[in-house]
């Protein structure tokens, strides 16, 4: 079922996208060569802790997930697609570094990511970077009422296939309001005029994401959380919190 948020609901998770904001350009800022990703983890960590909010990644389990998932942030580098758990891992110069971030305020909830190179990015990298930003905007302009779910997987879909790039199978984005992920499912590819129309007062997690090797195939890393691209090849994410408005889309995740 579709929750339609009121006004005053999407202002509060107005608030807890901008926690989310918050948290996201503090971890960019931190992450330099020789950073661990847990030392960006505890860096989100108190974004939360100053804003009294908490998080709806830590201790998250879907069907999927062996373990609850203990971190706040999900740090995929490199080949890792989405899901990726901060270890002891250093930075090295040239990473692709995708930061996936969410936090819970006043009983709400707000989820976005960002990826980004550290040190050095390789020009195919930047690409790959822009080309998820460009997706994300496609996918985000098409949010408006009187559109459907497939009107916005059309939009990102068209933008990643026409780059050459894969899109993984079976994940994209979600409803979100009290908890992370309600209806509806919001594919990353797909027909335009299919599925729910848009209606005043949706909110959606939108986020594409893209493989370089141009394959939609993937694989669960031992953590049986992160997961990773077949052929070796690169990956990037990019996500907002959106609400559908009679005014046009409302990017609730930034600052």
């Amino acid at each position: 079922m579709v929750e339609l948020k009121t006004d005053a609901s999407l202002d509060a998770m107005r608030e807890a996208g901008r926690v989310v904001a918050q948290a996201l350009t503090a971890v960019r800022e931190a992450a330099d060569v020789g950073v661990r990703l847990v030392d960006l983890d505890r860096v989100a960590r108190e974004v939360l802790r100053e804003a009294g909010a908490d998080s709806p990644f830590l201790g998250y389990r879907p069907g999927f997930a062996p373990t609850p998932f203990p971190a706040t942030l999900c740090v995929s580098v490199n080949d890792a697609i989405v899901h990726g758990i901060p270890d002891g891992y250093r930075l090295r110069d040239g990473d692709l570094v995708s930061a996936d971030f969410g936090a819970r305020l006043g009983g709400w909830v707000g989820d976005s990511a960002v990826s980004f190179t550290v040190g050095r990015a390789r020009p195919a990298d930047t690409r790959l970077v822009e080309t998820a930003f460009a997706a994300l905007d496609a996918g985000i302009a098409a949010a408006v009422v009187g559109n459907r779910i497939g009107d916005i997987a059309h939009a990102i879909g068209t933008v990643c296939r026409t780059a050459g790039y894969g899109i993984p199978d079976g994940f994209g984005g979600h409803g979100i309001g009290r908890r992370m992920h309600e209806d509806p499912g919001v594919p990353n590819e797909g027909r335009p005029g299919r599925g729910m129309p848009l209606r005043h007062g949706m909110v959606l997690a939108i986020e594409p994401m893209l493989t370089a090797g141009g394959k939609d195939d993937y694989y669960a890393d031992r953590d049986g959380w992160t997961l990773r691209t077949c052929d070796g090849s690169r990956a990037a994410h990019a996500e907002h919190t959106v609400a559908i408005t009679e005014e046009g889309p409302r990017v609730l995740t930034v600052l």
